[in-house]
């Protein structure tokens, strides 16, 4: 007997994430324990605290996929607010990383309030656009939405982090693409941000200098562009079926951030092209059953709040892969799962808990109920569809004759 269409999206993502979050274990140790062994570190340092975050957001993905989605609606003013407060607090507590207040600190455990503004975010704008529609010009979009979207914008970009502001623009698109606001509106709307983007980078000279070192990253091989043209040798030198796991070179103290942002290089050394198609193949497979569960699902805010994940989750995809295959500037987003990283880690597990729940919900819609006259308290009584046999069942032929008399004189 084959199962629902919903029980395949829903294995199949299931399948797809944990193969992703069992495979990023596997590539952090590969990408960070010879540098670790190297200099007298610990070679498991990086691998215990992914496998601490992995094991606490699969327990949030249980718990998401068992929580009823809808009542997540209630939840969006003070998580957009707790968010906010978050975002402005790290700009003044967090201490200064590589030039960036990104983290939080909470005993041994870091926290990074812009993942949680993705959630924040995506559950406030599903809501609104689920009550209010989809707006239908430029001025409609702003109010409200387009101001949250870029309050939250503004804010991590100050961070900085223009990485992870590209994957909220990314998301909020997505979800306005299923809303139905009209192309022109989309269109409007993406080249205001496209402007801001480009204002975003000419502001600060490191992005300047990222740009240009993407239009020619041999110009200058060994400081602007010296990341995108040590990713590309090492994804150039795996081949097909590449180097072996754990045998790659350029993870040691010649690619930089090489457990993060250019995991996918470290993967396309060791296991070669075979490798880096795989993960391609199962973020299609992501893109594919999530997309799929917001087009079949009846519920408004389901159907956006599946949309947006999955639009959060290839979005941010799709631009790794870009920049450390070098067709795209280099923007510090991680690869969805795979990365090193706890906070982008659990809310990315939890969001596919979400999803996962509305995937699995397949109650019809409410009923509408009309009073029942022919009872004495005039309670309402169920709408009830008729039944197939009653609706084709033929008139007998006293019923047509006493109908053709009823006409006469």
């Amino acid at each position: 007997m084959k199962a629902p269409r919903s029980q395949l999206e829903q294995r199949l993502l299931v399948l797809v994430t944990l193969a992703l979050v069992a495979f990023g274990l596997v590539m952090v140790f590969s990408a960070t324990s010879a540098a670790a062994a190297l200099g007298k570190g610990d070679p498991i340092t990086f691998l215990k605290r992914q496998g601490i975050y992995a094991l606490i957001g699969i327990a949030l993905l249980v718990v998401a996929s068992r929580f009823d989605h809808r009542r997540l609606r209630n939840l969006a003013p003070p998580l957009v607010l707790t968010a906010l407060g978050l975002c402005l607090t790290v700009l003044v507590v967090a201490p200064e990383i590589n030039g960036a207040r990104r983290w939080l600190t909470v005993g041994p455990l870091t926290f990074q309030p812009s993942e949680l503004a993705k959630l924040a975010l995506l559950v406030w704008a599903a809501a609104y656009l689920a009550r209010k529609g989809a707006p239908r010009t430029l001025g409609e979009l702003w109010k409200p939405l387009g101001m949250v979207t870029g309050l939250f914008a503004a804010l991590i970009v100050v961070e900085p982090d223009l990485g992870t502001t590209i994957a909220l623009l990314l998301m909020v698109g997505g979800m306005l693409v299923v809303a139905g606001v009209p192309g022109r509106t989309l269109a409007g709307a993406a080249t205001i941000a496209t402007v801001g983007g480009l204002v975003a980078i000419w502001m600060e000279p490191y992005r300047r200098a990222r740009l240009f070192s993407f239009l020619d990253p041999w110009a200058d091989p060994e400081d602007t562009g010296f990341q995108t043209v040590q990713a590309l040798i090492g994804i150039g030198s795996g081949g097909v079926t590449g180097k072996g796991l754990g045998e790659g070179v350029q993870k040691i103290n010649y690619l930089p951030e090489q457990q993060t942002d250019m995991i996918l290089a470290v993967i396309g050394e060791e296991l070669g092209l075979i490798g880096t198609a795989a993960v391609i193949a199962a973020f299609a497979a992501f893109a594919f059953a999530g997309f799929t569960v917001a087009l079949r699902c009846r519920d408004p805010f389901g159907k956006l709040l599946a949309a947006g994940i999955t639009s959060l989750v290839c979005g941010q995809a799709a631009v790794n892969l870009a920049a450390v295959l070098g067709v795209a500037p280099l923007t510090g987003i991680p690869l969805p799962f795979v990365s090193y990283g706890g906070s982008s880690l659990v809310v990315l597990l939890a969001s596919v808990g979400i999803l996962l729940n509305i995937a699995g919900d397949e109650r019809a819609p409410e009923r509408v109920a009309s009073p029942d006259r022919r009872r004495r308290n005039s309670r309402a009584r169920p709408a009830v569809a008729r039944s197939r046999s009653g609706a084709a069942r033929p008139r007998r032929q006293r019923d047509v004759r006493r109908v053709a008399g009823s006409g006469r004189g």
